[in-house]
């Protein structure tokens, strides 16, 4: 059963009605939307980069070879010179290892490290925010939708009032300020179905940008899993949970090793090395001298220890400390400004959410009311007890109360995913995406974590986002509700 034809079948007291077969599903669209919106494939690819902190941190403690070899032409010689070399080739070779650099790149690695960490749960936020606005943008087009059928059927309303009033006008039984009454309704109506039409497009062409494809015949999403009792238990799930917070305290991390790392450049390091060189003058050695014979190769090897002691660094060392100490202070606060975020937002989606709930139940009670009080309305103007304007403003107030449960129903649906993503519990896996392969951010990162050859490399990125270019401009036009073999 598509999620208009629900609503207005709950709303209009209408049964009978049958999904339709080309119906898409709220798991449809956050699918669509996890494989294909822009914004959550560019934080996964933003996530690789992070991740490959760490192999550049690791890499800092690492052996380090380098060959440099040199061609040399000796263009102007000394002519007086005994012995004169006109060319000659020069290969010097290093092999390098620090024993001891302060902890700066023990430090620098753990900070990398829980920086990959808050990458996984920005990540995981992302997902979220993207999921939750598919989620709003979903409710929309079936609240919208909604909307424009009722003030549709408002339309045709007061369309029949309009024609039985100037009836009735004609042989004298109603005077001109009842025909005007019906007229004046009768536009305003108009105008609203056009502001509905209008709103039932502009939330079409945002699920597009979210989804990436039209919205079809839209089912009414299935009940949400697991909302808490109380605004405590949420609040102690979403302290555990949210992934806004997560990332919070790893950066905090981060920069507690950062502070750490950064004592390291006012402390000495040692470090291993061997070095040789080869040179050959490529038989280009002449001389003056008789009976001399010149080597025109030489080779020389060695191999020692090198400590290195910062005596005066113009200040660097200290700058970098202070600047380390104050990220630090920075990311502390932020933590508990994040934790006060999400406690304000889980408590305040809670409250939308039971107030939602509360609105449901009352405005399905103003339509049971206004329902028996528009008909009651036209019974009693029948005998000459009501006006045309007592029937206007009771068809009016039955609207209103319709339109009200439509949106109360979309609230209330869409603050109860947004209190499972404030608590951490709106992601994919959360929402049993499983059907196809999710995104392993972990497996990512594993491939590159030990990964040490200079030469090993990857093919650049693919685009996963689909473009909506040739979508085609939305329209309100929606297909009429077929109720006992009769349309609507």
């Amino acid at each position: 059963m598509s999620a208009r034809r629900l609503l207005i079948a709950a709303l209009l007291s209408s049964t009978g009605l049958a999904a339709p077969a080309n119906a898409d599903t709220l798991r449809d669209a956050l699918v669509s939307a996890y494989e294909t919106n822009p914004n959550l494939t560019a934080a996964r690819q933003g996530q690789r980069a992070t991740n490959e902190g760490v192999p550049l941190a690791k890499a800092n403690g690492r052996p380090d070879i380098t060959v440099q070899p040199t061609y040399v032409e000796n263009i102007v010689q000394d002519s007086g010179g005994s012995v004169v070399q006109a060319r000659g080739i020069n290969v010097n070779g290093t092999i390098s290892a620090p024993l001891y650099a302060g902890g700066g790149i023990k430090n620098a690695v753990r900070a990398a490290e829980n920086r990959v960490e808050a990458g996984f749960a920005n990540l995981r936020g992302t997902e979220s925010a993207v999921f939750s606005a598919v989620v709003g943008a979903y409710m929309d087009v079936i609240r919208d939708e909604a909307i424009v059928d009722l003030n549709r059927a408002q339309v045709g309303v007061l369309t029949v009032n309009l024609d039985a009033t100037r009836d009735r006008f004609e042989i004298g039984d109603l005077t001109r300020t009842d025909v005007a009454q019906s007229e004046a309704r009768l536009a305003l109506a108009t105008s609203n179905l056009e502001t509905a039409r209008a709103n039932l497009i502009r939330s079409k062409e945002v699920y597009i940008q979210l989804v990436g494809r039209e919205p079809g015949q839209l089912e009414a999403p299935p009940p949400l899993p697991n909302l808490p009792l109380t605004p405590d238990r949420a609040v102690t799930v979403a302290l555990d949970s949210n992934p806004d917070l997560i990332a919070a305290r790893e950066a905090r991390e981060a920069a507690r090793f950062d502070r750490r790392a950064a004592n390291a450049s006012r402390l000495p390091t040692i470090s291993v090395f061997t070095s040789s060189s080869y040179s050959n003058a490529l038989n280009s050695i002449s001389s003056n001298i008789p009976g001399f014979v010149a080597d025109n190769s030489a080779l020389n090897a060695q191999a020692g220890v090198r400590a290195t002691l910062p005596i005066y660094q113009g200040g660097q060392p200290a700058a970098q400390i202070r600047q380390a100490q104050a990220r630090l202070g920075q990311a502390q606060e932020l933590e508990i400004a994040a934790e006060r975020e999400v406690i304000a937002q889980t408590r305040a989606s809670y409250a939308s959410w039971r107030a939602a709930l509360d609105v449901i139940a009352a405005s399905e009670r103003a339509v049971s009311a206004n329902a028996l009080s528009l008909e009651g309305t036209r019974a009693e103007n029948g005998v000459g007890n009501r006006t045309i304007l007592d029937i206007l403003n009771a068809e009016q107030e039955l609207l209103n109360s319709k339109v009200q449960l439509v949106a109360a129903r979309r609230n209330a649906y869409v603050a109860g995913f947004t209190l499972l993503a404030a608590m951490g519990k709106a992601e994919a896996r959360d929402l049993g995406l499983e059907g196809g392969t999710l995104y392993d951010p972990v497996a990512d990162y594993q491939k590159v974590d030990g990964a040490w050859i200079d030469w090993s490399s990857q093919r650049d990125s693919v685009t996963k986002s689909t473009r909506t270019v040739d979508t085609a401009a939305q329209k309100a036009e929606i297909e009429p509700i077929v109720t006992d073999g009769r349309s609507r």
